[in-house]
């Protein structure tokens, strides 16, 4: 057996690079695991308090060790905002701070330096953390270093900024947490015996508290370690340095007013300083001779020192979020981190035994938290103490499941499976020998489709839940049931429904329990193209992609669809859609793939893709507007860079750093009118130069009912350069032919600080798919007007008779859909087994059930609050419902009981 000993690893890297650390350290060890409730803010009584409490629960939904004396566990937290309920999820590791096997540490950058960055993820890889979240906060704009102070296997790395109301978490070599505010106090002694105070290590530039007016580097002296990678130290400092080489304590460089053109070695640190420092410098140091470095922490709300050489990790943070097991006063101001959002935190019990690292999710599955109702939720789990993380776009966990070698994300981030690069963060190590066999784990997916084949594995985890070698192992499979079929450790689902798959070894087992997906448990099915060419002998690929309830997204198996043609003769091979022969007369045809029902469809005609705008030729204005005047920019078509360097586009600069609040940049379509869109398009494509500016970008239609359509390009710009946004509209309900007034970028409030103000991006090559430009032709028109009770109606002003007059029943009027399709052009075909009519019209497929309120458009599952039933044998519509969906028109007359139906 053979595992990964990850904290050896991770202590190899790390002690690697600190070779640097040869600095006398002073000072005394103070511990305070409580601070009382009294003792004041420090010079920031004015710090916002926290807001009353709302009502809220919280329960737990599962939990798994990550290893020996750390637990990974999910809860839901529920409250009520605005009056109404609302969810969140929260990730917790626990860590027994009293487990010898079990350690916490802070991970930083890449190969352990700060000016780096890296995600969370590619820490804990690198350094061998079994689980880990983000860290600090950091100025985004500069290096890349963090705000507070940090110790990383029980050496100084970097010291808490000149800030009130920040705190630090930290761990004693001893296993003692400790939450506080710390400031940095030190000085290094010449070789006459005189002495200068150091200002900090390690420190990106900033305005210190005491003195908004002043820079953080003026008059003071820093050092710099290895630690710092950049040679600037640091920038956009607006000073000019006169900097100290000493190595092995022995000054061996000096530069008067000008920086060393040089990376610190690891043999010793550099000394930056500025006015008065470059002062006693020039005073006092000379080239040869010794340099005492001293340094300590202290306690701002104690007054105590507190030693770094007895601290085995210590991370900075921001406001205090819980004191005394209750939530605590802001020491901060929290207005620019308010809102909703994903929220990372670390805490301890009210023994001190238990660290707790805690990350809210903000996703699909996910609301995000208050600070407020992040205070409840750390107290409600056990937290006796503790302080907020960076979070919002940051908030990243990973995690080690258990049985695998490697970590994962433990949810999706605010920008999906994206991991932000960030300065620092807190890691999970084992410092475990390796264990006996425990556990056997399988490993695979939990969900499949219908003839989807998939492969499992066995893995196995040691006594201290490492995982361990179980390749001398040979088990036998097994299913349950009829769902799933089992040869070896390959299945395949047969029919929908729940399975258990077994595999044994002797006397071990392990279970898993794997659902194989029914139409009733899909969303969407996509193919590949939605439109194509109605032409003999044509080609098309038609792989479709579908999408669970719960956001999954997999390639169904050729073999698990039914295909389905109207207009033509074709068939489907692997992918590939053939068009054999076309139906004489047919101006449309329609190839239908069913998965257990679930529908979507491929619209075949003569239309296709059509380039939209490319900008080669704009003989319409457009124009640029901001909010409120506080937004500056310009919009303009103009050369284009980089991919597009040989065509025209549409560029858009701007500049939000005026304005507050939610703020707009947009670029206009002729003016504020817009520009057509003719016919119903499904889909758009557009090629978009990014900014990297994690901004919002979207775009506005004004549709032919005069409602306005807002559709997502981007939720977040988070690429540079040029790429191709593929954007679905056929679920937008736009009601054609529409306008496309503009194409604009958004800045929202709530974690604004994460996104740029100003940046420029382009836009070309929009192209809409409009399979409606000739599927929709040859389509009757006219006005068809009933009565409800009545089976006389009239089609053009002709009267005509149903054989089931139309009936309201619960506010809506219902009537068989053939009476619509006859006047208006389709068709609609009975599926007695399933209770399921399907009607075709134009470039449209909906699907109902009788007594189901779900129905599916074009591949979409979508609601309604109305359902089909069968009345006298006859199977009853929703009519608004139906006509409206296929693109007619329904007015109702109260005085006359009348229903008018318009194309």
């Amino acid at each position: 057996m053979k595992r990964k000993n990850t904290l050896n690893n991770q202590q190899k890297k790390i002690n690697a690079g600190r070779k640097w650390m040869v600095i006398s350290l002073a000072g005394m060890l103070w511990v305070a695991p409580v601070i009382g409730s009294g003792i004041p803010l420090n010079g920031y009584a004015s710090a916002p308090v926290a807001s009353a409490a709302v009502a809220s629960s919280v329960s737990k939904i599962s939990e798994e060790p990550v290893t020996s004396g750390a637990i990974l566990m999910k809860y839901k937290f529920t409250t009520t905002r605005s009056g109404k309920q609302a969810s969140a999820l929260a990730d917790v590791i626990r860590i027994d701070l009293q487990n010898p096997y079990v350690q916490l540490d802070v991970m930083t950058g890449k190969n352990g330096q700060f000016t780096t960055k890296q995600s969370t993820g590619g820490m804990a890889k690198e350094t061998g953390a079994v689980a880990g979240v983000n860290g600090d906060y950091f100025n985004t704009s500069l290096e890349g270093a963090p705000i507070g102070g940090q110790v990383t296997n029980g050496q100084l790395m970097s010291t808490p900024s000149d800030i009130n109301g920040m705190y630090s978490f930290a761990v004693t070599k001893d296993g003692k947490p400790v939450i506080d505010q710390l400031a940095f106090e030190g000085n290094i002694t010449a070789a006459d015996g005189s002495s200068f105070a150091l200002a900090g290590m390690n420190k990106a530039s900033y305005n210190p508290d005491n003195s908004a007016s002043k820079f953080s580097h003026v008059d003071a002296m820093y050092i710099y370690t290895s630690a710092w990678k950049a040679v600037e130290r640091p920038k956009d400092s607006s000073t000019t340095p006169t900097e100290v080489l000493v190595q092995n304590n022995v000054i061996t460089q000096i530069s008067d007013g000008k920086k060393l053109d040089m990376a610190v070695p690891q043999d010793g640190y550099i000394l930056r300083t500025h006015g008065k420092a470059a002062d006693f410098v020039r005073t006092h140091l000379a080239v040869g001779q010794p340099l005492k470095a001293s340094y300590m922490l202290r306690s701002k709300t104690m007054g105590e020192s507190l030693d770094p050489a007895n601290l085995q990790m210590m991370i900075g943070g921001h406001t205090i979020l819980v004191n005394n097991g209750k939530a605590s006063s802001f020491s901060r101001d929290v207005s620019s981190i308010g809102g909703t959002r994903a929220r990372t935190a670390l805490g301890y019990s009210k023994d001190g035994r238990y660290a707790y690292v805690v990350a809210v999710e903000k996703n699909g599955n996910s609301s995000g938290m208050s600070l407020s109702e992040l205070q409840s939720f750390m107290v409600k789990v056990g937290v006796w103490k503790g302080m907020n993380l960076d979070g919002g776009g940051s908030t990243t966990m990973v995690s080690r499941p258990l049985a695998e070698e490697n970590t994962q994300l433990t949810f999706n981030t605010e920008y999906g499976t994206e991991q932000r690069s960030v300065v620092n963060g807190v890691g999970v190590y084992t410092k475990a020998p390796a264990g006996q066999l425990k556990g056997l784990k399988i490993s695979g997916s939990t969900a499949i489709l219908i003839g989807q084949q998939a492969s499992f594995k066995l893995k196995g985890y040691d006594t201290y839940y490492n995982p361990i070698d179980v390749a001398s192992i040979t088990p036998t499979w097994k299913s349950s049931n009829g769902n799933i079929t089992v040869s070896g450790q390959n299945v395949q689902g047969v029919k929908p429904g729940k399975s258990t798959i077994t595999a044994l070894s002797g006397q071990a087992s392990t279970s898993m329990e794997v659902r194989v997906l029914g139409g009733d448990d899909l969303n969407r099915l996509k193919p590949a193209n939605a439109t194509g060419a109605l032409t003999a002998g044509k080609t098309l690929k038609v792989q479709v992609k579908a999408t669970t309830k719960d956001g999954q997204s997999i390639d169904v198996p050729a073999s698990a669809l039914k295909w389905e043609f109207t207009g033509f003769k074709g068939n489907v091979q692997g992918d590939t859609l053939t068009v054999k022969s076309v139906d004489p007369g047919a101006k449309v045809g329609y190839a239908i793939a069913r998965y257990n029902g679930f529908s979507t469809v491929v619209v075949l005609s003569a239309a296709g893709e059509d380039m939209w705008e490319d900008f080669e030729h704009v003989n319409y204005p457009v124009t640029f507007t901001g909010t409120g005047g506080q937004v500056t920019g310009t919009a303009a078509v103009t050369q284009g860079t980089g991919d597009h360097a040989n065509s025209k586009v549409l560029q858009l600069q701007y500049d939000m750093t005026a304005g507050s609040g939610k703020m707009y940049a947009y670029a206009n379509f002729n003016g504020t009118t817009g520009k057509d869109i003719s016919a119903a398009a499904t889909s758009m494509s557009i090629d978009v130069q990014g900014d990297k500016s994690l901004n919002w970008m979207r775009a506005e239609i004004l549709d032919n009912n005069g409602q306005t359509v807002y559709v997502d390009l981007a939720k977040v710009i988070d690429w540079n350069g040029w790429k191709t946004l593929d954007i679905d509209l056929s679920d937008k309900g736009i009601a054609f032919p529409a306008k496309l007034k503009r194409v604009y970028v958004v800045n929202v409030e709530d974690g604004q600080d994460e996104r740029a103000k100003t940046g420029t991006v382009a836009f070309d090559n929009i192209k809409m798919t409009m399979p409606s430009l000739s599927s929709e032709a040859g389509l009757p028109a006219g006005i068809e007007v009933m009565t409800i009770g009545q089976k006389n109606f009239t089609i053009n002003g002709n009267k005509k008779t149903m054989d089931v007059a139309p009936i309201v029943k619960n506010g809506s009027t219902y009537i068989p859909i053939r009476y619509v399709l006859d006047a208006f052009g389709g068709k609609a075909t009975w599926d007695p087994a399933n209770q399921r009519i399907s009607v075709l019209r134009g470039g449209k497929l909906m699907d109902l059930t009788v007594g189901k309120k779900d129905f599916i458009l074009n591949g979409l599952r979508k609601s309604s609050d109305v359902a089909p039933f069968i009345s006298q044998g006859r199977t009853l519509v929703p009519l608004r419902l139906v006509s409206e969906q296929l693109g007619l028109k329904v007015k109702w007359e109260q005085n006359t009981k009348t229903v008018t139906i318009e194309s």
